[in-house]
């Protein structure tokens, strides 16, 4: 359970991050993605999804 809390927060804190140093580049990515079409951005979140699996399988494999 404890793995779950730290997942969640570390993806607040990179998210955080994000916003707070570079706002605007956070709007330029945003209309990036709307000019792409659905399904490469289905794609892209599927990958996504894929590697962020992979990356807390590793960390609970490793010993976390």
């Amino acid at each position: 359970m404890a793995w779950i809390f730290l997942a969640l927060g570390l993806v607040l804190l990179v998210e955080g991050l994000v916003y707070a140093l570079a706002p605007s580049l956070v709007e330029q990515m945003l209309a990036a993605l709307r000019a792409l079409p659905m399904d490469i951005r289905r794609l892209i979140g599927l990958l996504s999804l894929t590697g962020g699996a992979t990356f807390v399988l590793l960390a609970v494999w490793i010993g976390l």
